[in-house]
């Protein structure tokens, strides 16, 4: 049962992570499962909703199913009633993408954003989508607030990733990254110049009540061209500021007071 549990996930995921949609022989081999076995898993997967056929003997696509039970899953936590109001107040100040990721595990997620860019070049990703720990300021932000051992071990389990997947800057190796970590942590936020993508600067810094475990991050982000360091640098009180403000307001959302405090893992400052 285990397997057949895992491989449906399996098929949900990739799946999610492909809008166009797949065909049946594509998912098999990607999954590494038989054809049979992908087509069954499929054929109940619309027969209860999650998937449909974009065409006869076509693409299989998501449906919107799985969205809404993750809204309404947001809806309920009222993370997005604490955080929205402070979002949408910092992208109009800096007039970028901001966004909110919250812990969940050894998982760093995106689940709220607000878009201040109101002409020009737009980064405007999906959310629900995991952070890339290794180059996005958001996993660095977080990382940097771990040991150094435990920051690595995450990263490991992740995987850094192929280098034509992320930004021409990204840390190649994991002595890189510890170099990064440390220069992050001494900071108190993290700064990355075209390290997630090419083309893209984000700034982030961790939130959390002080001792213990952060419980996400917030942070900015917009086209290289226009989002310099020098500009990065500027916000840096305003991320703070917000940052502090949500982690004070936590206790409002389940998902947001919980955060990490079941985890295994250690902030840096810890005994």
């Amino acid at each position: 049962m285990s397997g057949v549990l895992e491989r449906t996930l399996g098929i949900l995921e990739l799946l999610s992570a492909q809008g166009q949609g797949m065909e049946l022989v594509a998912i098999a081999d990607r999954l590494n499962m038989p054809k049979s076995a992908a087509h069954r898993l499929l054929v109940d997967l619309i027969r209860l909703g999650y998937v449909r056929q974009a065409r006869d003997l076509g693409e299989y696509v998501l449906t919107t199913k799985l969205v809404s039970m993750g809204l309404s899953y947001l809806s309920q936590t009222g993370v997005i009633d604490v955080a929205q109001p402070l979002l949408d107040r910092l992208a109009e100040q800096t007039g970028e993408l901001v966004r909110l990721s919250v812990v969940d595990g050894d998982r760093l997620t995106w689940v709220a954003r607000a878009q201040g860019a109101r002409q020009g070049l737009r980064y405007d990703p999906d959310m629900g989508s995991i952070a890339r720990l290794s180059c996005s300021s958001s996993g660095w932000a977080w990382l940097s607030t771990l040991k150094d051992d435990a920051a690595l071990k995450l990263v490991s389990q992740q995987g850094l990733g192929m280098p034509q997947e992320f930004g021409p800057n990204a840390p190649k190796n994991l002595k890189v990254l510890l170099k990064v970590l440390q220069d992050t942590r001494k900071a108190g936020f993290a700064l990355t110049e075209e390290t997630y993508t090419a083309g893209l600067n984000a700034i982030a810094v961790p939130v959390g009540l002080a001792g213990q475990l952060p419980m996400g991050t917030i942070s900015v982000a917009g086209p290289s061209s226009r989002l310099t360091r020098e500009r990065m640098l500027s916000m840096v009180p305003q991320l703070m500021s917000a940052a502090a403000q949500l982690a004070a307001a936590s206790g409002a959302s389940p998902i947001l007071s919980r955060g990490s405090s079941k985890s295994s893992l250690q902030p840096i400052y810890a005994a």
